[in-house]
């Protein structure tokens, strides 16, 4: 393709107003409705309840960039009170999944602990699936002063 000198001139000159306007593209960020239908694709449309499911977060992050987290569930680990997965969202993220971890009965317990990026102040959600097809949640705000997400 060949651009004509008028055409350089234009393609420039819409450049500069785009830059003095101040336009900027910003990633998308996963809204609360998307977690929540993740949620439900995870627990096959089961409204989790509380309890059994602890999240530990931190209340201030300084940097969000590496932000620790932990989460356990009460349980026996055997029978129908086993955990098979539990899955950690965060609604602000431009992708919310953060991850989802498997469990057996050979882990002997229902825990893990990682490291996360969060984008800004949000909340962080946790959702449990256990054998019997019951699922518990937990939900912690963690105030995000130096995002991690390019923010």
């Amino acid at each position: 393709m060949k651009l004509d000198r008028r055409q350089v001139l234009g393609l420039t000159a819409g450049a500069a107003v785009l830059a003095v306007a101040g336009i900027r593209v910003n990633p998308a960020s996963a809204a609360a409705e998307e977690t929540k239908k993740q949620v439900m694709e995870f627990t096959g449309g089961k409204e989790p309840a509380s309890g059994k499911i602890t999240l530990k977060a931190p209340e201030i992050a300084e940097n969000g960039n590496t932000v620790p987290i932990s989460v356990s569930v009460e349980s026996a680990m055997s029978g129908d009170d086993l955990v098979e997965s539990v899955m950690i969202l965060a609604e602000g993220n431009p992708n919310p999944d953060v991850a989802t971890f498997h469990f057996t009965e050979m882990s002997g317990e229902a825990s893990a602990t990682t490291r996360m990026r969060l984008a800004k102040t949000q909340n962080v959600v946790a959702v449990a699936k256990m054998k019997d097809g019951s699922v518990y949640s937990d939900t912690r705000l963690v105030k995000v002063t130096i995002g991690g997400c390019g923010g």
